[in-house]
């Protein structure tokens, strides 16, 4: 009886390894159509409402690029670490600590004018991601320490470090008591780029470090250094490359991008330091990443369709009466088939016939007389 076997390809399938995203987009469209259909709503409806409903204004386009924003920001930062071999699981973290430094030059400038503050509530946002991801990158250098842990763990601490000042020393004295900061002045404030939308600078800035990431890896000297390390670590020490050097390169880089993004997310959208300045942005970041493949470019994409995922819950919710972990859900099933679509990429599933029976010693005996 045959039967199915797993077993490791000579070589990673080329076209699968770009085909693994655009299927495991439209295996979780199927999946999600499915539970829809399974929870009594109407498939077709609740993917209309999630998925074109929100594109069809002008607001709603804006809105997609301030979801998008801090996606390709965190999400350009993480792929160029994982070419490397780097994992950087703690950008939520780095995001809300570069969202704390620039707070607190908004509110340090409180009642200021000054074309300089919202620069420096920048500059703050990246070198306070920078600093935080620096912890992991030396324990990692100096001490071997797992950086994955290391990073994951940091994000809890920078969370409590968050709510401890929006609970205590930065609460709104004129905020009846609610833990949050003063609404920043206008110079804090990201200048909006489409009149009638919510769409701020920081989509430009996110552009730019799509062009600079892609120029990086593909025509510097340092890009194909990286590679070289994820690729292969012990070519890469063999040819000169240091290890340290580019661990904590790649920890500074990622970690100033997150914290650009939390600066952008406080100084745009939000306006005020809150006691949660992000609904997991760093962790779906890491989606967004291997969706794109870590490429520039793709990671571009790949932030552009979760957060048309983000908005499209959202507007599920209002127009198809969708509960709001549906848009969890969604995320899950993402990752869960770009996984499985990537396993794929490495392994193929091939039938094998029946072996051949075992002779016993009996009929050994009589083929012998």
């Amino acid at each position: 009886m045959s039967r199915l076997v797993v077993e490791r390809r000579p070589r990673p399938s080329r076209w699968l390894s770009w085909a693994a995203p655009p299927l495991a987009l439209l295996a979780t469209l199927l999946a999600g159509a499915l539970l829809f259909g399974l929870s009594g709503h109407d498939p077709l409806a609740a993917l209309r409402a999630w998925f074109v409903s929100p594109l069809a204004s002008l607001y709603g386009l804006g809105e997609l690029g301030v979801k998008a924003t801090p996606l390709v920001l965190v999400g350009t930062g993480l792929a160029l670490g994982f070419r490397a071999g780097v994992w950087n699981i703690g950008a939520e973290g780095q995001l809300t600590v570069g969202a704390i430094a620039a707070g607190l030059v908004a509110l340090a400038t409180w009642g200021t004018e000054g074309a300089w503050i919202f620069p420096a509530m920048l500059a703050a946002g990246v070198l306070g991601g920078m600093a935080w991801a620096a912890v992991p990158a030396e324990l990692r250098v100096r001490l071997g320490v797992n950086e994955i842990l290391v990073s994951l763990m940091l994000v809890y601490v920078a969370d409590l470090l968050l709510k401890a000042l929006v609970f205590g020393p930065l609460k709104d004295p004129e905020g009846y008591g609610f833990p949050q900061s003063r609404l920043f002045d206008t110079p804090a404030l990201a200048p909006i780029l489409v009149p009638g939308t919510r769409l701020h600078l920081g989509a430009l800035l996110a552009l730019a470090a799509v062009l600079l990431a892609w120029a990086f890896t593909a025509r510097t000297l340092g890009g194909f250094a990286w590679r070289v390390q994820g690729l292969a670590p012990r070519a890469a020490r063999y040819a000169g490359f240091a290890e340290g050097r580019i661990v904590r390169l790649s920890f500074a880089v990622s970690g100033g991008l997150a914290g650009l993004a939390g600066a952008l997310e406080v100084a745009g959208p939000i306006g005020q330091l809150l006691p949660s300045v992000s609904p997991g942005y760093g962790f779906t970041a890491i989606i967004v990443a291997f969706l794109g493949r870590l490429h520039p470019a793709g990671v571009l994409v790949a932030a552009l369709v979760v957060a048309l995922a983000y908005i499209g819950g959202e507007n599920a919710q209002i127009e198809a009466g969708l509960p709001e972990a549906v848009t969890g859900v969604f995320q899950g099933l993402l990752l869960f088939f770009l996984l499985a679509a990537e396993f794929l990429v490495h392994y193929r599933i091939r039938r094998r016939g029946p072996a051949a029976a075992p002779r016993t010693s009996a009929s050994s005996a009589e083929t012998a007389a």
